[in-house]
């Protein structure tokens, strides 16, 4: 089972950047697909940046432009650059090892989710 640490969150003002780190356990991350979740409150958790086993990433509209998704298997850790952050990027940032769908990535059904790491952007 992959045990997984999110850390990076704060306080920050729109415009500004920060950098999430995924720390994940066990031997089998460099195999898998990883990606970010984030959830504000009152709505449903989302797919911001997934990252495949080869390193081929895909973004939420919202985060195109903005968010760089990367990974360092040596490290067993993943990475969310977050620049030019807006109030609406206010949520807990979540990563997750993923599967493959007929309709794109999903969350791993097997290993639980982390604890998030709260992002909280001023105007």
């Amino acid at each position: 089972q992959v045990h997984l640490v999110e850390s990076g969150g704060g306080l920050v003002q729109a415009g500004g950047s920060l950098r999430l780190s995924c720390v994940a356990s066990g031997s089998t991350f460099s195999r898998v697909a990883m990606g970010w979740f984030r959830q504000a409150p009152g709505k449903q958790r989302e797919l911001v940046a997934s990252i495949s086993r080869y390193g081929d990433t895909n973004y939420a509209d919202s985060a195109k432009g903005r968010f760089t998704i990367s990974r360092d298997n040596a490290k067993n850790t993943m990475y969310l650059q977050m620049n030019n952050l807006k109030p609406e990027d206010t949520a807990v940032y979540f990563c997750k090892d993923l599967r493959a769908t007929t309709t794109g990535w999903a969350p791993a059904l097997f290993n639980s989710w982390g604890q998030g790491t709260q992002v909280t952007v001023s105007s």
